[in-house]
């Protein structure tokens, strides 16, 4: 039973979360010369893949951002993302996965140029994401690239202020627990780690064990540390303020009893994950992110146009 002195539960709309963002990159698009040119690979036949692709092309053009789908036979994608990496008219390449499964999948991903890698999937993003190294470069001019999806959800705590902007920057969650249910190497992971690069405590829950995230002290990037736990989900939940889940199957559901008054929910899975009454308990819920994404890609393609004038700049000067 909810409780009566809660207030009612905000249904948030993805759409309204990448709103401020979206503005920002309208007006920045429109300042260039040269509008950004996305390239997106396309070369398996799951339908949310190409769903996700439609999207994507409908949002970079109400930005003014050019997005070109390119299909090609999965056994074609290495060569065609090194001539796009080749390609000064591209700006940015994303690819729709999976595509062979997670090991040649990831050697994908760091065949991606990193100056156009929009995704954040590049092996010197990861490793920078996952040390808390939050820019490329010593001057800090240059922000590293993060992952699109983490990143939304993580603008989806900042909208409905489970961050706490008074708090300096990367302690903004401190004395928060969170369960992120997912560990993929795209999603659940890095997304575990940003939060607590950010000082949340994490629990990380797959199918086969649960992992918790927690602040590390006294480290060189007071980036995350990570210990066994043997608590199980059911024991877990009541403890967070925020529940994550990204399970992609239809039949699995979050009992909303489990869910700790006033819980932030958010769903990242393409089903469903939490059971419809989730609003009598939470705060705020939110069904999708897909749409925060979106904007996530875009602001990334925006600093890969960025980062490539300055590689440019960088090269004229030692040419000279």
């Amino acid at each position: 039973m909810s409780n009566p002195s809660l207030p009612a539960c905000a249904v948030l709309d993805a759409a309204e979360v990448a709103k401020p963002f979206r503005d920002e990159l309208k007006l920045k698009v429109s300042s260039m010369i040269e509008k950004p040119l996305l390239v997106g690979f396309l070369g398996n036949d799951d339908p949310a893949a190409r769903k996700y692709a439609k999207w994507t092309a409908k949002s970079c053009a109400e930005v003014g951002i050019r997005f070109e789908l390119r299909e090609v036979p999965r056994v074609e994608l290495e060569d065609r993302i090194i001539d796009a990496n080749a390609d000064s008219s591209v700006h940015g390449i994303m690819v729709y996965y999976p595509c062979f499964g997670p090991s040649i999948d990831q050697y994908l991903q760091n065949v991606v140029a990193k100056e156009k890698d929009v995704e954040g999937l590049n092996f010197q993003f990861r490793y920078n994401m996952y040390h808390n190294i939050r820019f490329l470069d010593k001057e800090e001019k240059l922000k590293s690239t993060l992952p699109c999806t983490p990143l939304a959800v993580v603008k989806v705590l900042e909208h409905v202020a489970v961050y706490n902007p008074k708090l300096p920057f990367g302690n903004r969650l401190h004395g928060k627990h969170i369960c992120v249910i997912n560990r993929s190497e795209v999603v659940g992971r890095p997304l575990a780690a940003m939060l607590a690069n950010d000082g949340a405590k994490v629990w990380s829950v797959d199918v086969d064990n649960v992992l918790i995230f927690s602040r590390g002290v006294g480290l060189k990037h007071r980036n995350h540390k990570v210990s066994e736990s043997t608590q199980k989900l059911d024991e877990i939940l009541p403890l967070c303020d925020v529940v994550i889940s990204g399970v992609p199957s239809p039949s699995y559901k979050i009992s909303t009893a489990s869910l700790k008054e006033g819980v932030v929910a958010i769903n990242f899975s393409s089903a469903e994950n939490f059971e419809a009454s989730v609003v009598e308990r939470a705060s705020f819920y939110i069904g999708s992110v897909g749409k925060v994404t979106v904007a996530m890609l875009e602001r990334n393609l925006v600093r890969s146009v960025e980062y490539q004038l300055e590689q440019r700049t960088i090269a004229s000067k030692v040419d000279k």
